[in-house]
């Protein structure tokens, strides 16, 4: 990859051209079709061009798409981009932020890559920015820069996850925390979530830090100094490189808190060589149990009367190898809180990760073992609205799961005693064990069986009128199909993607007055609507930084996995990345015609590439058959009422299971009547 010597000949992708302008992805897309003289690229490939920031920012100044001056930042990061290597550009990143909190010691930087001359002079352009910019706000922005450029191989811990963990450990914690450790730390976001948690009252703990990527815990440093919980001598701080469960730098700490997202679903983390190690107070680790060393590692850090909170995935909590150690950390006492997130909270976002609260108590202040467990069930607290965890309620499930560690046990939690966990399996999934949230009254009996007879009924009357057709005769005379890129092409319909939304601006929940439907998917039942003002939503369709639908567009969306195609009917809407709006012209297409058409599994199978479950269907390649407008109607009636079926098919099996549920809560309760 091209390295630039200058602000001057700094390229940028199509996705920085988008945050230059404040817009999303697929407006720049736009302009670049639209505008004949929009910059041609200088670099990259066909799917990932590079473009001149000079000739960009002229242009866009040309065409009243910039309204204010590029953001310095903006031209330094494609320069550290340009470096193409990760552990290079998070290495200069670290330099730089250990330099602008004075805390450049030698053993700081000794893990990290050498410096050529065209890194030094980067350097040197960052910090005599910072000057101007700002030493915290210059770090930060290249820091998020960074991550999300490397979001496939640096985990991060969502903030208001490390924020819940630390709050979670300040309410089990009993006594000053003078030293807080994370073994696996990352770029650091745990530790920084304990210094906001305990550095505002006296003197701040010290923390520790280990993880096998020099650059990690090179950035992990940088941000406790620049944020003021580490002093610039590094007195404060220790972090070391290496394999934590091979190789402890810290093994003769004790830790008042621990902090860890570990790694997950390693196999070769030492099995074998560690066979024999003190660590293992409660059984050896099985191979395919790896989170269970680092719990056992978190314990042994832990001074007497310390807390360790884990993010672990699910299955630790069942998984029959790691029954056995489960059932010594619960006689010892030491595991006292399993609680259980929703899908979205942390990568990877379609998991519902477990939080362990774990902790010897101390003996010498008369502590013993802890008689009960508290199991917690916030799976339910909160739903994320995208894939990506993106737009996740965090206020339901701090509150549920403070409540419940401050030892207020309530809907969605419990506290089992120890004796009622330890049978064959020593389950300790909360859901397995958590109590029902009241079984259904008669009154909403009732109203199921309401709702299911209405259901019933019109599927009756649709099943009536759609049972009465019959598949025609082929014809060996029937015309070619039309692609939908053919039909784009003649001007017969307009495709307009998803863009990229402002999340400041975006709200969850009901609708509230003068607000807009925003679409980022498939509808999907209980996850709550997002809403945009519409006053954002015109300016949006102004400068083309949003797509707005209009009424009969024919919305798609893309995501091989989920892929969907419906009709707009609650117009104006703002559709989100990953989908499409093909607009028709209604003196030569039927929507629902193209919409019935483009959903068949057929058709489909053709256009899908299905290499992964991020798989896109390339809409262009779908097909219609070529038939008069009278005729597309006639067949986009046939498509209402199949839509229709389908609609109160899904209503049917709905209700029906919400109603066999409460059955069964009543049957279980004793509260059902004899037939």
């Amino acid at each position: 990859m091209t390295k630039f010597t200058g602000s001057s000949s700094v390229s940028v992708t199509l996705a920085e051209i988008a945050r230059i302008a404040g817009v999303g992805r697929a407006a720049v897309s736009n302009w670049r079709r639209r505008y004949e003289n929009f910059p041609a690229p200088v670099g990259g490939t066909d799917t990932s061009p590079q473009f001149a920031l000079d000739e960009v920012e002229q242009w866009l100044r040309r065409e009243g798409k910039l309204k204010t001056a590029v953001n310095p930042l903006d031209r330094l990061w494609p320069e550290y981009e340009s470096l193409g290597d990760r552990h290079v550009a998070g290495g200069l990143l670290a330099r730089a932020g250990l330099r602008l909190g004075g805390a450049e010691t030698p053993d700081a930087l000794d893990s990290l890559p050498p410096l050529d001359q065209f890194q030094s002079a980067l350097l040197h352009r960052t910090l005599h920015l910072a000057e101007t910019e700002g030493h915290r706000r210059t770090f930060r922005l290249l820091l998020e820069r960074w991550l999300r450029t490397n979001v496939r191989q640096v985990t991060v811990t969502p903030e208001p996850l490390a924020q819940l963990m630390a709050k979670v450990a300040a309410i089990v914690h009993r006594g000053p925390v003078h030293t807080v450790l994370d073994p696996a730390c990352g770029s650091g976001s745990l530790l920084l979530a304990g210094a906001g948690e305990w550095s505002g009252a006296g003197k701040s703990p010290a923390f520790r830090a280990q993880d096998s990527d020099p650059v990690l815990v090179a950035l992990t440093r940088a941000r406790l100094v620049l944020e003021g919980h580490a002093t610039s001598d590094l007195s404060s701080f220790s972090g070391a490189v290496g394999d934590t469960l091979r190789a402890d730098a810290h093994a003769d700490l004790q830790a008042d808190v621990v902090l860890c997202n570990p790694p997950t679903n390693e196999r070769d983390w030492g099995h074998a060589e560690l066979a024999t190690d003190a660590r293992w107070a409660y059984g050896q680790p099985p191979r395919t149990e790896p989170e269970l060393a680092w719990v056992q590692h978190a314990v042994a850090a832990l001074a007497p009367g310390g807390v360790a909170v884990l993010v672990l995935p699910p299955a630790i909590a069942a998984r029959r190898a790691g029954r056995r150690i489960r059932a010594g950390l619960l006689r010892a006492g030491v595991l006292r809180t399993v609680i259980a997130l929703p899908p979205g909270a942390a990568p990877p976002y379609g998991v519902g990760l477990h939080l362990w609260v774990l902790g010897p108590e101390d003996a010498s202040a008369g502590g013993g073992a802890h008689p009960e467990v508290m199991l917690v069930d916030a799976t339910h607290g909160a739903r994320p609205v995208a894939a990506d965890g993106s737009g996740f309620d965090w206020s339901t499930v701090t509150a549920q799961v403070t409540r419940a560690v401050s030892g207020e046990t309530g809907p969605g939690s419990v506290a089992i005693p120890v004796v009622g966990l330890l049978d064959e399996q020593v389950d300790l999934t909360p859901a397995r064990h958590i109590p029902s949230r009241g079984a259904a009254t008669m009154v909403d009996l009732r109203r199921a069986w309401g709702r299911f007879d209405v259901h019933l009924s019109e599927v009756r009357d649709t099943a009536r009128s759609l049972s009465s057709l019959a598949p025609a005769d082929d014809s060996d005379g029937a015309l070619a199909p039309l692609s939908i890129g053919e039909l784009e092409r003649a001007g017969a319909l307009e495709i307009r993607a998803g863009q990229g939304l402002p999340e400041a601006l975006v709200r969850r929940g009901e609708r509230g007055e003068n607000e807009a439907r925003v679409l980022i998917g498939p509808p999907l039942p209980g996850v709550p609507q997002l809403w945009l003002p519409a006053a954002a939503i015109s300016q949006g369709a102004r400068d083309e930084s949003l797509t707005v639908t209009a009424s009969q567009d024919v919305i798609i969306s893309t995501l091989a996995r989920s892929f969907d195609v419906r009709i707009e009917t609650d117009a104006p809407s703002v559709l989100g990345p990953q989908l499409l709006a093909l607009r028709v012209d209604p003196d030569v297409l039927d929507p629902w015609f193209i919409a019935g058409c483009l959903r068949a599994p057929a058709n489909v199978r053709q256009a899908g590439t299905h290499a992964s479950t991020a798989s896109r269907i390339d809409v262009r390649r779908l097909h219609v058959p070529r038939l008069p407008l009278e005729e597309q109607r006639r067949y986009g009636d046939v498509h209402r009422k199949v839509s229709a079926f389908e609609r109160e098919i899904e209503g049917l099996r709905a209700v029906g299971s919400e109603l066999s549920r409460s059955l069964g809560d009543l049957l279980a309760a004793g509260r059902l009547p004899s037939v």
